[in-house]
């Protein structure tokens, strides 16, 4: 394909983009309905189930989620995004009308793993999607699309439950007819799910490619058995993912050090800040709402710039945020350090996104993304571990502090990783 061909940078305006930017939303604005405003008062108050149970119910949901991720992905190479979007979808109906009509704690803790396997395929879909668009293009960055999805992302998890505990709280609504309406939202996803493409054609990002076309090595993985298809996967996988080693602690240590603040910044709000619950949404909105407002133009400068740049400033801003976020108790320095916060990330998620995407292969881009994805959610569920016992044994403001320290490893892990990436281009 000639340069005159291409586009310079993905359009934010692809009909792959904008779908899949309503079902990120869509689909996120009902988990986080469920998981942050409903289903833990739901099943305390309403079903009188204990917090045990509902803490397992919930690590169950994360658990499909992420043990799912890489099979979805590797499912999605063979089906295509639609049927693998559909057919998961689908799961997130059945687990909402499980939640519905479930009284007690067995029903309640397979409908969150159903909900968690539900949730897989979205982002190894999305991620391969936008890396297949952004090989489309001049510069083959994908760094405003992914901030694009990111925001989609970040939106629908925080106005998801504002919107809910508003319908209970000043329209009225019960528990059930509110899940009534996470379940037309589910139902409305799915619509859009069967409206994208079965396959991305790099040549032409809007249309779709032929099912039954044939790969590079002319044969189809339809006229494989699985077994085979397998095989034939990890064998690709050997010889085309050529990624430095640093690279998978440091998938872990991005998501760990999230995690490690995930389960105690509300706690830490109230026991040694003491804001108000009004004021800790002010300072929800001064952290997210920064983040989501900047994703999109930092994600258009890293297609300018390059990564590279974006991630050595994201990094050590973050440990520098988090580190004063703990030892500040003036209002004041709190809102500046949250807001900083929530810049570091700006800048680090669609330059993280960007730099991965760029080492995913062209050859079973699903399955690596899902690898990726899966790697990197595991630090999600070792952080809240971590971070529990670091409160009641060591300090309230420790968490913050060792999530500083894993940001500045990541730091020096990504400098030794571009290092050594540059290094093999200028050997070959």
């Amino acid at each position: 394909m000639s340069g005159k061909a291409q586009r310079m940078h993905i359009s934010l305006t692809s009909p792959f983009i904008v779908k899949m930017w309503v079902i990120i939303f869509l689909v996120e604005f009902v988990k986080g309905s469920l998981l942050v405003a409903l289903l833990p008062v739901y099943m305390e108050h309403i079903l009188g189930l204990s917090v045990t149970v509902v803490g397992f119910s919930f690590a169950l949901q994360y658990l499909g989620d992420n043990l799912f991720r890489s099979p979805s992905g590797w499912v999605m190479e063979r089906i295509g995004y639609r049927w693998t979007m559909t057919g998961a979808l689908l799961l997130i109906l059945l687990a909402l009308t499980l939640i519905i009509v479930a009284k007690n704690a067995a029903w309640l803790s397979l409908a969150c793993l159903i909900l968690g396997i539900g949730t897989s395929p979205l982002w190894p879909c999305v991620m391969t999607g936008v890396t297949e668009l952004a090989g489309s293009t001049q510069s083959g960055s994908s760094g405003a699309a992914m901030g694009a999805v990111e925001m989609a992302s970040l939106a629908g998890t925080g106005i998801g439950p504002i919107t809910v505990n508003f319908l209970m709280d000043h329209g009225g609504y019960s528990y059930r007819t509110t899940f009534f309406v996470l379940l037309a939202c589910a139902v409305a996803v799915v619509a859009v799910a069967l409206l994208l493409p079965k396959r991305i054609d790099p040549a032409h990002p809007s249309p779709v490619k032929d099912t039954n076309a044939v790969d590079g090595g002319g044969s189809s993985s339809k006229q494989m058995n699985p077994l085979q298809s397998l095989k034939r996967t990890f064998t690709q996988l050997k010889t085309t993912l050529k990624v430095s080693r640093l690279l998978y602690p440091a998938l872990f240590l991005q998501a760990f050090a999230i995690g490690l603040m995930t389960p105690v910044v509300t706690l830490f709000a109230r026991t040694e800040l003491h804001v108000s619950p009004n004021q800790f949404s002010l300072l929800l909105i001064a952290g997210g709402g920064i983040t989501v407002l900047t994703l999109i133009p930092a994600g258009r400068l890293v297609d300018r710039i390059g990564t590279t740049l974006f991630l050595n400033i994201g990094f050590l801003l973050a440990a520098f945020s988090m580190t004063l976020f703990s030892m500040v108790r003036w209002l004041p320095f709190v809102f500046g350090a949250v807001a900083l916060v929530g810049i570091s990330y700006a800048l680090i998620l669609p330059a993280w996104n960007a730099f991965l995407a760029k080492q995913v292969p062209k050859g079973e881009r699903g399955t690596v993304w899902g690898l990726f994805l899966t790697l990197q959610g595991s630090g999600m569920v070792a952080g809240p571990v971590l971070s529990g016992k670091l409160w009641d044994s060591v300090g309230h403001g420790v968490p913050f502090l060792v999530s500083a320290f894993v940001m500045l490893l990541l730091f020096g892990l990504h400098l030794l990783i571009v290092r050594r990436t540059g290094r093999k281009v200028q050997a070959l």
